[in-house]
């Protein structure tokens, strides 16, 4: 009886939120996982996975909900949040990024990830890189270097040419605080909880084991979709 009145109690509670937010602008939302914890094995883990996605991401999003409920912040898309946040509060500044960040990065993997991108991301790759081995290289060390916490992000500009860069902790590139602006079309965590149960301390073996899992039809996807955001802001 009460296993059903707290299913209840929860159901109620995520269609409050949603109904708060709706009218306003884009609910936020935390999406189901697109696998099962153990689908990118024997690459990632299915313990980081559980962990990482029910504990880590979740509090990211519990967290972010308690910091602009009551606020202007409520109604207001993920992404206008972030194109602020260095002047906001740090609980929405580091939650919210930590929110945006996880959901796009499982959805960047896949178990039938891998390989090399095809098509108008891998010509552009080319083109701004020299090569596909070269992007790989300069990803590689933004994600080793990275001291500390953070991610490692492939970008692209506002002319439509490709980069890379790292972030502090649950910084991304949409954020002003980033030594480069953009739109993140692939990322990599490289916190330790995303890793060290199966890596430990050996982060480079890490972000070699990713390349076996990147899902390069849905980076393409952000890619196309974010050229023609910057095709639509310039001027005639």
């Amino acid at each position: 009886m009460k296993s059903k009145l707290k299913k209840t109690a929860q159901a109620f509670l995520v269609i409050m939120m949603a109904a708060g937010t709706a009218a306003a602008g884009e609910p936020l939302e935390f999406k189901p996982l697109p696998y099962a914890f153990d689908a990118l094995e024997p690459h990632i883990d299915a313990r980081t996975m559980e962990i990482h996605y029910t504990r880590h991401h979740q509090a990211y999003f519990n967290n972010l909900l308690k910091a602009v409920e009551g606020t202007e912040m409520a109604g207001r898309s993920l992404e206008d949040i972030l194109a602020s946040a260095d002047a906001l509060p740090a609980a929405v500044r580091n939650n919210g990024g930590g929110h945006w960040n996880h959901t796009m990065f499982w959805q960047v993997m896949s178990p039938e990830g891998g390989g090399e991108p095809e098509g108008a991301l891998a010509e552009q790759i080319i083109r701004d890189f020299g090569s596909f081995a070269e992007f790989q290289k300069k990803f590689n060390e933004a994600a080793a270097t990275r001291f500390g916490s953070g991610w490692a992000w492939l970008c692209v500009a506002e002319d439509g040419s490709l980069f890379v860069i790292s972030t502090p902790n649950q910084d991304n590139p949409l954020m002003k605080a980033a030594d480069r602006r953009g739109t993140p079309i692939l990322g990599l965590d490289v916190w330790e909880h995303a890793y060290y149960l199966k890596y430990q301390n050996l982060r480079a073996s890490y972000i070699e084991a990713f390349w076996n899992v990147v899902n390069w039809p849905e980076v393409a996807s952000r890619y196309a979709a974010a050229g023609q955001k910057s095709e639509s802001l310039s001027p005639d």
